[in-house]
């Protein structure tokens, strides 16, 4: 018989020791449930606030494989870490979620665009290239997003070609080349599903990136759409879920064009930058549900509590160093603000530095409030 998660000798591991694990322990800690962490920073937010802290690489075999032999579980918040060993793991016995037969797929953009295709998941049109000189064959299709398959995350590894101007800026690496969507929003919803295959989803939020920096800059919850276009892309999530059988948290981001298509753009396999608002803005927060999710508890409610915008806090641009963060007391003065920064010791340009949520009745009075707060709220250096 499995133990269960409230026996005090139950431990739990993560793979990767950044905002995302420290927002799941705080969660955690409500229900006494032991948390370990491992991570290659050995300063990571999560290193004051868990269990045990292990400082070492998600990608190297023998650390992954040493961290998580005698933990009953083990679950990740970034996917770039070492399969394998997660594969040996699973043989020796060790729960892991979501499972690294999930995470090969996710790993590789390509991989993730071929599934779609066999499981009929719309998805923008797509040409999988080994190289740079590859697209030499595809110029006539101008324009595209070329993604590299692996290694790219938060705006890293990808960049627009338009035409042959921009092809000097080509990634010479195995790439995605994506058609540009006709775009009208950016979507995403984040599903859960257990062992025992229950799902729930959250409902759909709005992003607005920053481009420059290529990252979210608000999240509207909820998403300014039309209730046909919200069940849609609650399907569309669900679906994707399925048919990895993943159990965890799976965060679906999509492209709604101008015709009302809704189309998947990529998945991660955990806690998501579009699912912050849900500490405050929702009945569950997904970190709560990541943790029901692989546990196979009782799911909880996702329904909204109020109506509330995410406003990502990036390092400003031309400072690097140790952390000072100005307007703080102003920004904890306005009503329905709820401050989260992330435990980082040193900022750099555009590195994301916490959130702030603003919760208000009155979504476009919240919209305000986040000018606000998006105009005061600055991560310099000393």
């Amino acid at each position: 018989m499995s133990k269960a998660f409230y026996d005090q000798s139950f431990r739990l591991g993560i793979l990767g020791g950044g905002q995302l694990g420290r927002m799941f322990i705080q969660e955690a800690v409500n229900v006494n449930l032991s948390v370990h962490i491992l991570d290659p920073d050995p300063n990571a937010p999560c290193k004051e606030i868990a269990s045990s802290f292990t400082n070492g690489s998600l990608k190297d075999y023998d650390a992954v494989l040493a961290f998580g032999k005698d933990k009953d579980l083990v679950t990740i918040e970034i996917e770039h870490v070492n399969v394998d060993a997660l594969e040996e793991l699973e043989k020796r016995g060790v729960k892991v979620y979501p499972q690294p037969s999930a995470l090969r797929i996710i790993q590789d953009k390509g991989l993730q665009k071929e599934f779609y295709a066999e499981n009929n998941i719309p998805t923008p049109d797509f040409h999988l290239i080994a190289s740079k000189a590859d697209i030499n064959q595809y110029r006539s299709e101008f324009p595209f997003m070329q993604k590299m398959r692996v290694g790219g995350y938060d705006g890293k590894g990808v960049t627009p070609l338009r035409n042959d101007q921009e092809l000097n800026a080509a990634f010479d690496a195995p790439s995605v080349l994506e058609k540009f969507v006709d775009l009208d929003k950016e979507l995403s919803v984040i599903v859960a599903r257990t062992p025992s295959g229950k799902m729930t989803t959250f409902p759909v939020v709005e992003l607005a990136f920053n481009p420059e920096a290529n990252l979210v800059d608000f999240l509207f919850s909820p998403a300014n759409i039309s209730e046909t276009i919200e069940t849609r892309a609650r399907e569309i999530a669900e679906s994707v879920a399925e048919k990895l059988e993943i159990v965890g948290l799976l965060a679906v981001e999509l492209f709604l064009d101008k015709s009302g298509e809704v189309l998947v753009n990529e998945i991660a396999p955990r806690p998501h930058n579009s699912g912050h608002q849900t500490i405050e803005g929702n009945y569950t927060s997904q970190f709560a549900q990541h943790m029901r999710s692989i546990l196979d508890l009782p799911l909880g409610s996702t329904d909204i509590t109020m109506p509330s915008i995410m406003v990502n806090v990036l390092g400003e641009k031309g400072f690097q160093g140790d952390v000072v963060a100005e307007g703080l007391e102003k920004c904890l003065s306005l009503p329905g603000v709820y401050i989260h920064l992330y435990g980082k010791k040193v900022t750099k340009p555009f590195r994301k530095m916490g959130h702030v949520t603003v919760t208000n009745p009155d979504l476009e009075t919240a919209k305000s409030l986040a000018m606000q707060v998006k105009d005061t709220l600055k991560i310099k250096s000393k």
